[in-house]
């Protein structure tokens, strides 16, 4: 074990988290579980797709849409997300600009969440190049989430569509590098996190050799437990927006 163990996200303070992801079946690869987790203890989790993922299989793209969007909502179910938002950006060719930080706006002021899930935006990571589709939605989702809090920003929302600001408090991102906290989900919170991702069994089986949910999401997980001394864990890097700045914070 690491010397030092990471802490648990202050989930007690979480009454809604909302989840921004570019597909269906991002929510999948391992954060399901902490999601699991979280709505067991009564927070409401939300989640936002900005696509709905008709560019990620052989079928016609409108059959492809169908099947992605529905075993999405399979997967919701499998881990107490009643709260699906699916927007119809294009697949594939997600775009980073005003439009997309308009829509994530819309669903923060909305949903009106504690925390803010998003996916990371680097280039590289320890898995290789990311997808571009992701870049982009990590992004705009780290923008949307400043933009909600600010009324000059799509005003119209707040005029005509009686949207008030919002402005969460965590900005949370997948913990694979320089991770901060963590969530144990030791035992039912994983095993319906396996399930969750089960249940993209068309998509998962239209990919070559694509491994067994059941076999590499806990092997993940045992690794991310090590880091935070239990069993099995989802790693975050938390941003608290609301703490002062730290001067004295080494660089």
């Amino acid at each position: 074990m690491p010397a030092m163990t990471l802490p648990a996200l202050p989930e007690e303070t979480f009454h809604r988290v909302l989840c921004v992801v570019a597909h269906p079946d991002d929510m999948e690869y391992g954060m399901s579980a902490a999601v699991a987790r979280w709505t067991s203890r009564g927070i409401e989790v939300g989640y936002l797709l900005l696509t709905r993922g008709e560019a990620g299989m052989p079928n016609p793209p409108e059959e492809t849409a169908r099947l992605r969007v529905a075993e999405q909502r399979a997967a919701c179910d499998v881990v107490g997300v009643e709260r699906l938002t699916v927007l119809e950006h294009p697949d594939g060719v997600l775009v980073y600009g005003l439009d997309l930080r308009r829509d994530i706006c819309r669903e923060i002021r909305r949903f009106k969440p504690d925390a803010v899930y998003g996916s990371a935006f680097d280039v590289e990571t320890g898995f290789g190049f990311d997808q571009a589709d992701h870049r982009a939605a990590g992004l705009a989702t780290l923008d949307a989430i400043r933009d909600a809090g600010n009324r000059w920003v799509f005003p119209e929302q707040v005029t005509d569509e009686g949207l008030e600001p919002h402005s969460p408090r965590w900005y949370l991102q997948p913990g694979f590098a320089n991770a901060t906290h963590g969530v144990d989900v030791t035992g039912e919170p994983l095993r319906r996190g396996v399930a969750s991702l089960e249940a993209h069994a068309e998509y998962l089986a239209a990919i070559p050799d694509h491994p067994v949910p059941g076999d590499f999401i806990p092997q993940f997980a045992a690794m991310s437990g090590k880091h935070m001394g239990v069993e099995h864990a989802v790693l975050f890097r938390a941003h608290d927006l609301q703490a002062p700045p730290d001067f004295d914070a080494e660089a």
